[in-house]
């Protein structure tokens, strides 16, 4: 599949130009969904380059660390449940924040094959709400959303999200304080 950005405007069968809504009707709802998705994958993976930049995490360290500080003592499969991801995908993660001091991994008592992850104070210290990254970005746009507009899209990604396969386990397996609403980030 050939990289070029989406044109400004799509040719018409005349070779005039339409813009807006003509081309959400050209595009027809499902190219205009996925074309929406697209726009939303790039943003994601700009700003995770951005926050490696600035903030020397990527958008999913970012979230580790989040989760981890959100739910200390937390198994990496609990954690690749959460994040709808293989744990063989979480390692590297991992393993990075690991090494740069900000997690910390213990053998679980109960079962030493198991690891259980926690912060560091250097990894607490990044686990605050910042300016920049991508949860900053959603808290600003679901604070401009009535909520039944929230509930209704978190329904039809979840629904993507099972059609395409991606939700390997659901919500209910996290852990029980994920199941409450979080606090307001900024």
């Amino acid at each position: 599949m050939k990289d070029t950005q989406a044109p400004e405007s799509i040719p018409g069968p005349d070779g005039s130009r339409s813009r807006g809504s003509q081309q959400s009707q050209q595009l027809g709802e499902v190219l205009e969904f996925m074309r929406l998705l697209w726009a939303v994958d790039h943003g994601l993976q700009s700003t995770s380059k951005r926050m490696e930049s600035t903030l020397g995490l990527t958008g999913p360290q970012r979230l580790v660390i989040r989760l981890v500080g959100r739910f200390p003592g937390i198994t990496a499969g609990t954690l690749a449940n959460i994040l709808h991801v293989h744990p063989s995908t979480l390692t590297g993660v991992l393993k990075r924040l690991e090494k740069r001091g900000l997690l910390e991994r213990k053998s679980d008592p109960l079962d030493g094959r198991k690891a259980l992850f926690a912060l560091t104070d250097s990894g607490r210290a990044l686990d605050i709400p910042s300016e920049g990254t991508v949860e900053s970005a959603v808290q600003r746009v679901l604070a401009r959303l009535p909520r039944d507009r929230i509930v209704f899209t978190q329904e039809v990604l979840k629904a993507l999200a099972e059609e395409l396969g991606g939700l390997s386990a659901p919500l209910e397996d996290a852990p029980a304080a994920s199941r409450t609403t979080p606090p307001a980030e900024g």
